[in-house]
C-alpha cells in the first residue's frame, strides 16, 4: 500500500497527540499549532536543516537522523539557557519508504520524550532527502544568554571535549578496515551528540555570553567576539581533548578537528572572574568536564593564540556552508 502525506502523519507521527501539555491549545491536525507562553517567560525559537550529502552522509541510518535533528536544535536552546518545550518537523523524502519512516519517527519520539518535549506540527513533501526542525523553548524574562555581553577580562570556557565529532565524521567517510571500540566511540560522538541543556539553564545568571559549537570552536567563538566587540587570548594547550582522539590521530589532525571543525555541540561561554565559585557550585554536579581555555581581551574581533606560553600563528577558520572546500 502506498501511503499519502496524511496517512504518514497518522501512522508515524500521531503519537504526540496522546501527550498532554497544558500550554498547547492546538497541535497536529489544524493549519497552525497554538501555544500559550507561561507568565514572565519569553519564547526561544531556533530552526535547523539537515540535508543529505551536505549535513549527513547518504547511508546514515534514519534512527540517527531522528535523534540528531532534535539534538542539533536542542543545542541552540542550550546556548540561550532555554527549557525545551515544542518542535515542528518538515520532512522531505525522495519516495515513501515505510521502514525508513518507522525508524526515523521511533527515534524522534524517543528523543523528544527524554527531554519532555512535544511535536506540535510540521509537513511532509517529496524531493531530495532533507529534514528541517523548528524548536521552541521558554526562558524567564531577562535571563537569556546572549552573544553580545562578553567583557574584557571574562574567562572563556567550553564543556566536554572538542574534535571527537569531526574525527567520527572522518572515520565514516574513510571507512577504516577495522573499527575498534575507541573508533566507534568517535563515530558515536558524531552521530549522537549530547546537547548541554542543563548546563545552559544553570548558566543563566553566571555566564556573560554563550554559543554552541556547531561550526568549529574558533568560528563560533568569533561570533561572540564580533557581537561583543572584543577579542580573545586562547591557550591551545588548555583545549579539552579526549585521550581517544589523541591516541588515534596525529597532533596536527586532532588540533584541526578541535579548533576548526564542527558538530561538537558543546557550549562555549564566558564568565566574569568573580563568578568562578558560582560556576563550580552550579554545574559540578552534572558530571561533565568544563575547561577554561582563555580570556576575553581588548583585541578587536580577533585572536591571540598561545601554546605553552608562546604566541603562535594558527589558522582560525571554521566551517562555512557556502565554501566548496571546508577541509
Amino acid at each position: 500500500m502506498i501511503l499519502d502525506e496524511f496517512e504518514i502523519i497518522k501512522k508515524y507521527f500521531s503519537k504526540t497527540l496522546k501527550k498532554f501539555d497544558e500550554n498547547v491549545i492546538q497541535d497536529i491536525g489544524d493549519d497552525c499549532a497554538l501555544v500559550k507562553i507561561p507568565k514572565n517567560h519569553v519564547l526561544a525559537i531556533s530552526t535547523d536543516t539537515l540535508t543529505e550529502k551536505i549535513h549527513f552522509l547518504k547511508d546514515m541510518h534514519p534512527s540517527d537522523l531522528g535523534y540528531k535533528i532534535v539534538a542539533v536544535n536542542l543545542s541552540d536552546l542550550a546556548a540561550m539557557g532555554a527549557k525545551p518545550k515544542w518542535i515542528t518537523i518538515s520532512l522531505t523524502l525522495p519516495k515513501i519508504n515505510a521502514l525508513w519512516i518507522k525508524h526515523f519517527s521511533e527515534c524522534l519520539f524517543k528523543t523528544l520524550d527524554s527531554y519532555n518535549m512535544k511535536l506540535i506540527g510540521g509537513n511532509t513533501t517529496r524531493g531530495p532527502l532533507s529534514i528541517t526542525a523548528s524548536i521552541y523553548g521558554i526562558i524567564p524574562k531577562n535571563q537569556a544568554l546572549l552573544r553580545n555581553k562578553a567583557k574584557i577580562g571574562d574567562l572563556i570556557y567550553v564543556t566536554g571535549t572538542l574534535g571527537d565529532s569531526a574525527a567520527g565524521l572522518f572515520l565514516l567517510k574513510n571507512k577504516p578496515k577495522t573499527m575498534t571500540k575507541s573508533l566507534n566511540y568517535l563515530v558515536k560522538k558524531h552521530l549522537r551528540p549530547i546537547p548541554r541543556i542543563m548546563h545552559g539553564q544553570l548558566l543563566r545568571n553566571i555566564a556573560s555570553s554563550a554559543i554552541d559549537i556547531s561550526d568549529g570552536l574558533f568560528s563560533d567563538l568569533q561570533k561572540i567576539l564580533n557581537f561583543s566587540q572584543c577579542g580573545a587570548n586562547i591557550n591551545l594547550n588548555k583545549l579539552p581533548i579526549s585521550n581517544v582522539l589523541k591516541e588515534n590521530f596525529s597532533k596536527k589532525k586532532w588540533l584541526k578537528f578541535a579548533t576548526n571543525s564542527g558538530e561538537d555541540y558543546e557550549l562555549c561561554f564566558t564568565i566574569p572572574k568573580k563568578n568562578i565559585s558560582n560556576l563550580k557550585n552550579a554545574i559540578n554536579h552534572l558530571g561533565i568536564q568544563y575547561n577554561c581555555i582563555g580570556e576575553i581581551d581588548h583585541i578587536k574581533n580577533g585572536y591571540n593564540i598561545f601554546y605553552r606560553g608562546k604566541n603562535i600563528n594558527f589558522s582560525c577558520k571554521g566551517y562555512n556552508h557556502f565554501l566548496k572546500n571546508n577541509e
